[in-house]
């Protein structure tokens, strides 16, 4: 078996909608091409990648503000250039510590609503400014300089945000500040025009003011008093006081108390390849998992996306789902056996329960990973207690056809410079389930949303602990070299398009725009991360062009299969930036599903 690129992979003539964006000096592809534009300019000014991922980062809460806010979530991957450590910073924000399940059984009937009781602390300005000043060279005024501009002078509405606010409408009308600022003049803005957000850019100019107040003490304590005047200067007391008078639950010290911790990335190995995600207070494991179990079949000889390959990669994320649903939750409160999860031999048990000529009509069981537990059993103190932590199949609440309620808010940016630094970072957070906060033009993260009211369960609500985050980048080492940054929005189709497109990569010798354009499927039997968690047992989406004997054969399988359109936004959109050692070159894709772009020289 041999998971090496074929020399061909850059020869091939195979029309695609974008061209591979090639360079020697530095390569980006992020949501939407004013961020990318954004972090061209960071890098052609002399910052590093971390500058440039920051800025394009923090351009994406403006440019797509319906799916990112500044005040929302942010976890990020770093590479160092002449290291081999891969670093996480975790971007997510906690519950507050007045948050509990007692508190949503008995105040919201058992449910998170939308609205300002999911809030969790905002994480997005910390992170952004941690990666500045541990990994970065510039100010925090350099990267925002594009942000503010877009925000306070407007920029051309786009269609997939148009699409996204028309679809909404209702939602913004449900807060007088979202109705502002998504339907101005009373409607949702048309393609083209000009699309301004003031009180957004007043945000960070207030971040700015301060930290120009504190450049003579240097560039570290500059960029501690911008990330002050969010969690305890002016920005802070707007947010302390709009959760005073709305009944929401976070308080001075759950803002004075947030740090987003910086840590090394888990990783697991595919032949050569070294694949790095971010913790458990994420997705990004099951992603490991599956490319786990995938490892010791030769997924070439199945034939690209023939049945038989669809199946496998199925059943592998379906097992991967069931441990994420057993096992994974905020670290400092859940053990979770996490080397246990990840080792070859729990792989090689687990795929077991793969049967090459039958789908599992509904999410199988959990395994048991504590028996491959080498490493201490975590810092944590929840419960964990025993395989799959008490769930069952009548625990999983099962819902039919249609869609899966999730609110697919994310955008992605990736970034490698000539230096051989990388920046991986998946920002989000949605304003259609929760209030804008008039003064900020921004919300506050509500991806408590992805938490359960449910004591028992690993990412249950608690006050101080992170939800389990869907957003999750990734990146790749090859032979110790950097290789890929990459990652998507999409929700739980997240690690399943990311895992594809690896795959089209380093199986299947595909370029990079051919690999993120190659039609895409996806699995959706397992609870959902959204509220109210929808389960779909045996549902399998695959774009149509496959083909009708493809779909067939799936559902001959035992699947319950719905055909995608092509090109579906809901199928993730995948940026990725590779670099091709033997040509010593820079490649960037970006994924036409969505306004992605990449750019580079």
């Amino acid at each position: 078996m041999s998971h090496d690129m074929p020399d061909s992979a850059h020869e091939r003539s195979k029309p695609s909608y974008r061209p591979v964006m090639r360079g020697t000096t530095a390569m980006v592809s992020s949501g939407h091409h004013l961020a990318t534009l954004a972090a061209l300019r960071i890098l052609e000014r002399g910052g590093n990648a971390i500058d440039a991922g920051v800025a394009a980062g923090i351009c994406l809460g403006v440019l797509q503000s319906d799916l990112v806010s500044l005040g929302g979530v942010a976890p990020i991957i770093i590479h160092q250039a002449g290291s081999r450590r891969v670093k996480t910073i975790s971007g997510l924000g906690r519950w507050p510590k007045l948050a509990s399940v007692a508190f949503f059984a008995d105040h919201c009937n058992g449910e998170i609503p939308a609205g300002i009781l999911r809030t969790v602390v905002p994480a997005a300005p910390d992170a952004w400014i941690v990666a500045l000043r541990r990994f970065g060279t510039l100010s925090f005024e350099d990267v925002t300089r594009d942000a503010i501009a877009y925000a306070e002078q407007g920029f051309p509405m786009h269609h997939f945000m148009a699409n996204n606010i028309t679809e909404d409408t209702e939602a913004y009308r449900r807060w007088p500040a979202n109705a502002a600022v998504y339907l101005p003049g009373g409607r949702p803005p048309e393609v083209g025009e000009l699309f301004v957000q003031k009180a957004l850019a007043e945000t960070l100019r207030r971040m700015v003011r301060a930290e120009r107040r504190k450049r003579f003490a240097g560039r570290d304590a500059a960029l501690q008093a911008a990330r002050d005047e969010f969690y305890r200067g002016e920005i802070a007391e707007y947010i302390l006081e709009f959760h005073r008078n709305n009944d929401g639950l976070l308080r001075r010290e759950d803002l004075t108390g947030y740090r987003s911790q910086v840590e090394d990335a888990p990783s697991v190995s595919y032949g050569p390849y070294q694949v790095f995600a971010c913790g458990p207070w994420c997705q990004g494991p099951s992603m490991l998992q599956a490319l786990n179990l995938l490892e010791a079949y030769d997924v070439a000889t199945l034939g690209h996306n023939s049945p038989s390959y669809i199946h496998l990669l199925t059943e592998a994320f379906k097992l991967a789902f069931a441990d994420r649903e057993a096992y994974i939750g905020d670290p400092d409160f859940v053990q979770v056996p996490l080397a246990g999860l990840l080792s070859k031999e729990y792989a090689a048990v687990r795929r077991e329960a793969i049967d090459p000529r039958k789908a599992w009509p509904e999410m199988p069981p959990p395994g048991d990973p504590w028996r491959h537990q080498q490493a201490r059993r975590g810092r944590g103190r929840g419960r964990g207690e025993a395989p799959g932590g008490g769930r069952g199949a009548d625990r999983l609440s099962a819902a039919g056809g249609g869609e899966t309620g999730e609110r697919w808010d994310t955008s992605y940016v990736a970034v490698m410079d000539r230096w051989g630094n990388a920046f991986s970072a998946t920002p989000s957070d949605s304003p259609a389930s929760s209030p804008i906060l008039p003064e900020l033009g921004m919300i506050c993260s509500g991806r408590g949303c992805q938490s359960r009211v449910d004591a028992a369960h690993p990412a249950s609500v608690e006050g101080g602990k992170r939800p389990r985050l869907t957003p999750a980048p990734a990146f790749v080492m090859k032979d110790g070299r950097p290789f890929m940054a990459f990652g998507t929005p999409g929700g739980d189709v997240q690690i399943q398009a990311m895992t594809q497109v690896f795959l089209n990569l380093v199986a299947f010798g595909m370029d990079p725009q051919e690999a993120v354009e190659a039609p895409r499927f996806a699995t959706y039997s397992f609870p959902g991360s959204f509220a109210p968690h929808a389960y779909h047992p045996g549902l399998l989406r695959v774009e149509a062009r496959v083909g009708d004997e493809v779909l067939q054969q799936l559902h001959r399988l035992g699947n319950r299969v719905e055909a995608w359109v092509d090109f579906p936004w809901r199928g993730g959109s995948v940026c990725a930036v590779v670099y091709d050692e033997g040509r010593g070159i820079l490649q960037g894709a970006a994924d036409p599903r969505r306004e992605c772009y990449a750019f580079g020289w």
